[in-house]
């Protein structure tokens, strides 16, 4: 790792291109275990997987040196979910204590396993003012940022932007925290803005906004993205659920043609229910661009 004018460079991760990456294990896995599933990756072309960490983390040091394993031997890309429960602006100050936890452990976790990021769905409101409720974000991603340097975890720490109005990070919270701290970038998930906005940012000129103001943090915020999408069902209040690409009004092909655009370099993770199918319909339109 080396320090350009306070920005952290992840020295281990010069992506070379945008990489298409499954939000857990491949379907195709069944009841099958890391090897498996990193077979299956490699079969299809695919570029790695996130974990998702969705209940709890809860890795074996086995698990954790095979995927590892396979981002040093075969160049998997590796990054990791946060659980859930997570709400770093909570009333109760032992639940904001426990989502610290959880970011933390979801790091160090995932740090050992080979990931380059972490992403996690950051605070609600809960009914306070925005700017209260960034502040709150703010001092909890200083905790957590200290006790990773502190125990040498050089993981992206990526707050993820979220898909209701009543969840905070919106794009424009996420970039500005982002520009506050060395390890800090966003994880955009472009099908949560879309549902956020109830249909708005499916555009290739809107798509473009969002990959500018991720831009604005630095060059380094493009060659090392982390991000997600699927197809998506939302109504006035936002996200409903996932659905697959192609069942869905998600403009994944201008999307496509704005990353390549902007050079961007890193991972997309797919998260529509057919996870691998959709990431390789993904990196197979991105490849023809």
């Amino acid at each position: 790792m080396k320090t350009l004018k306070g920005i952290i460079v992840k020295k281990d991760y010069k992506f070379e291109r945008l990489n298409f990456i499954t939000a857990g294990m491949p379907l195709r896995t069944g009841k099958g275990s890391y090897p498996e599933a990193f077979n299956i990756l490699r079969e299809m072309n695919l570029d790695g997987m996130e974990l998702e960490f969705v209940h709890g983390v809860r890795m074996s040091p086995e698990s954790q040196s095979i995927v590892k394993g396979n981002v040093d031997n075969h160049n998997m890309i590796i990054t990791a979910h946060a659980p859930f429960y997570i709400n770093l602006n909570s009333k109760e100050e032992e639940k904001i204590e426990a989502s610290v936890q959880r970011i933390i452990e979801t790091a160090a976790t995932a740090f050992s396993a080979g990931g380059f990021s972490i992403t996690f769905h950051a605070a609600f409101y809960m009914g306070k003012e925005k700017e209260a409720v960034y502040e709150q974000v703010k001092t909890q991603i200083e905790k957590i940022n200290n006790t990773l340097k502190k125990g040498n975890i050089d993981i992206w720490v990526r707050p993820e932007t979220t898909g209701k109005a009543t969840q905070w990070g919106d794009i424009d919270e996420i970039v500005r925290l982002s520009k506050e701290f060395d390890n800090v970038l966003p994880c955009i998930d472009f099908s949560h803005i879309h549902a956020r906005t109830a249909g708005k940012y499916n555009t290739y000129d809107e798509f473009c906004e969002i990959l500018e103001k991720l831009g604005s943090i630095g060059n380094y915020a493009i060659d090392n993205f982390h991000g997600h999408l699927a197809g998506i069902d939302y109504g006035a209040k936002g996200e409903k659920k996932h659905l697959d690409l192609e069942e869905s009004d998600m403009n994944y092909k201008d999307l496509l043609k704005a990353m390549k655009s902007f050079g961007i370099k890193g991972a997309l993770v797919c998260e529509s229910p057919s996870i691998e199918d959709d990431a390789l319909l993904l990196k197979q339109y991105y490849m023809s661009l």
